[in-house]
């Protein structure tokens, strides 16, 4: 499996991501400048974190408009896993991939630690290593990490399932305590907590390592070859 780790001016997060692509699960993965408009060859997309375009306007706001994420709404039409960490879940929201919206944290503090993380939701291409309820212990780095919906979007989040993360903790003042939601057709993830910095027992946890197993797996599974 093929990925593409998308680079904005700004991203910060993108070595952590291709490492734990390539180095932990084994997997291909290539760096992609935000000025690129063709994804075809990649089965999967990943946007890191850290601060796009310097966080100008709103985290986010900026890198919604460049060339690339048009194919990567492309590549989401296509079926095929996108997943936005930190400040990509954040430019998923901008760019209207994923409902609401994220503003600062509620003590209006950066937050840097690992936290426990709650697995919602385990049937998606991305959690389907995990079971249902199992406590992640994940870390955080943010300053703009409070998601907010409205009541009426919560509801339906709520209805539809798209709930994947909540933290295990008051954390940020995020409505229900929402750390990651998926989209309908469940191959977009966004998440503010860091899986690619949860791959090996060296830095404090390998949980987030599964995260990544769960979309190759589900991508082989697709694509498997029988005769």
């Amino acid at each position: 499996m093929k990925f593409a780790v998308i680079v904005f001016p700004g991203s910060n997060c993108d070595l952590d991501m291709y490492h734990a692509v390539t180095d932990a699960v084994g997997e291909q993965a290539e760096y992609v400048w935000h000025t690129e408009t063709d994804l075809d060859r990649f089965d999967g997309i990943l946007l890191p974190g850290g601060f796009s375009y310097g966080d100008y306007l709103r985290a986010g706001a900026i890198a919604r408009f460049s060339p690339v994420m048009e194919s990567v709404k492309q590549a989401a039409a296509a079926g095929k896993p996108v997943l936005g960490v930190c400040n990509g879940f954040q430019i998923l929201l901008e760019s209207g991939l994923l409902p609401g919206a994220m503003r600062r944290n509620e003590d209006l503090h950066f937050i840097c630690r690992t936290v426990p993380l709650q697995v919602t939701k385990a049937d998606t291409m991305f959690t389907s290593a995990y079971e249902a309820g199992e406590t992640l212990q994940i870390p955080v780095a943010h300053g703009e990490g409070n998601y907010y919906c409205s009541e009426k979007q919560l509801e339906e989040l709520k209805q539809k399932d798209q709930i994947v993360f909540t933290y295990g903790q008051a954390l940020n003042g995020s409505v229900a305590d929402i750390a990651g939601i998926i989209n309908e057709a469940g191959n977009v993830l966004g998440m503010m907590p860091h899986p690619e910095r949860a791959v090996e027992a060296l830095t404090g946890s390998e949980d987030g390592r599964r995260l990544f197993e769960s979309i190759v797996r589900q991508w082989r599974e697709k694509h498997a070859v029988t005769s």
